[in-house]
């Protein structure tokens, strides 16, 4: 079983900063890709920003420049630095990791956070 476990969400002024983490745990071979997304109310849920176990980074284009992805391998580890934050930006934060599993062969399997939320007053 894998589990990822968020932290770092709360309550902000807007302007401020933010620093959400995930870490992974359980039984798995190593981790692929990492990242986070948002779900604001009445809203789908919206890519924020991916990172490969390489460290090569994607965002969204509402957030480029405000946040930072960034991910420590050996702790399985990912990161989630939001700066310039923005009422917009109020959402629940949720972690997501492509874990890669070895039984008889070899899985990749899509893991869920249960979520942080973020809220950003104005």
């Amino acid at each position: 079983q894998v589990q990822l476990v968020e932290s770092g969400g709360g309550l902000v002024q807007a302007g401020g900063s933010l620093r959400l983490s995930c870490a992974a745990s359980g039984n798995f071979f190593r981790i692929n890709t990492m990242g986070w997304y948002r779900q604001a109310p009445g809203k789908q849920r919206e890519l924020v920003a991916t990172i490969t176990s390489g460290g090569s980074t994607n965002y969204a284009d509402s957030v480029k420049g405000r946040f930072a992805i960034s991910r420590d391998n050996a702790k399985n580890t990912v990161y989630l630095q939001m700066n310039t934050l923005k009422p917009e930006d109020t959402a629940v934060y949720y972690c997501n990791a492509d874990v890669i599993l070895v039984v008889t062969t070899i899985y990749e399997i899509n893991y869920w956070g249960q979520g942080t939320q973020v809220t950003v007053s104005s």
